[in-house]
């Protein structure tokens, strides 16, 4: 049997079987937690077998030779709403939670969440990884801006919660922001804490636009001919995260 061949026998040995499925003819692995997902990275770290993230499939989506032998870790099955905090102003969901849905339970509690109003048909977790970005008054407003902590399991099986729901909790860099913009490349995101904001505020973010997602622009900072100091940067950060490669720049 062939490496992929060999790591598909032991997934079936390993999860429950509904746990992998065949997307666009591609193996297609669905955690339901963070320990499975853990689980599935070490082993794919012990046999060196490649993976591939995804969440709706949207902006991040595997299709074609490129993938032929990767097996794909889609986030839809991590869709739950698991905390909101009305007195602390943030809400807790899932990866595979669809963002638009936040206002249906952001709505009753008179809370609300900027970029939940915007035409964005992803999972919360994939807008996080591609940093969704809108235009207000001539200015950028990325999403990261709102979000405030994860749980994420690294390319080395483990896991990781940066952030936290204070409203000042560090004086320099917040390590969870590192992951809005990764597309995947640098783990599994298995849950967003985003801040939000009493409903009043709405009003003031109603010209709000979303901008589109360039994955091209993203990809071209990782190309390891680029010698932007940014780009030298990301790609260490790449490698320090993921130093034995399972997660690859497709």
């Amino acid at each position: 049997m062939s490496r992929l061949e060999t790591f598909l026998h032991t997934i079936k040995t390993e999860f429950p079987d509904d746990r992998l499925t065949y997307q666009k003819r591609l193996p297609t692995f669905h955690p339901e937690s963070a320990d499975e997902a853990a689980r599935l990275f070490k082993m794919a770290v012990r046999d060196g077998q490649r993976l591939y993230i995804t969440g709706f499939g949207n902006n991040i989506d595997p299709v074609g030779e490129r993938f032929r032998d990767l097996v794909i870790v889609r986030t839809d099955r991590l869709n739950d709403i698991q905390e909101i905090s009305e007195a602390d102003l943030y809400v807790r969901v899932g990866a595979g939670y669809p963002l638009r849905e936040l206002p249906v339970e952001l709505g009753p509690r008179k809370l609300f969440m900027p970029h939940a109003s915007l035409p964005y048909v992803g999972s919360s977790g994939g807008a996080v990884a591609v940093n969704l970005t809108a235009e207000l008054d001539s200015h950028n407003l990325p999403i990261k801006k709102y979000f405030i902590q994860s749980e994420v399991v690294t390319p080395l099986g483990e896991i990781v919660r940066p952030g936290s729901v204070c409203f000042k909790s560090v004086s320099g860099y917040d390590i969870v922001k590192i992951f809005a913009s990764s597309w995947g490349l640098l783990g599994l995101i298995i849950s967003v804490t985003f801040r939000v904001m009493p409903e009043s505020a709405a009003g003031e973010f109603a010209a709000l636009k979303m901008k589109p997602v360039d994955r091209r622009h993203f990809l071209s900072g990782l190309d390891h001919a680029n010698s932007d100091t940014d780009a030298v940067y990301s790609l260490k950060i790449k490698a320090k995260f993921d130093p034995h490669g399972i997660l690859p720049i497709v």
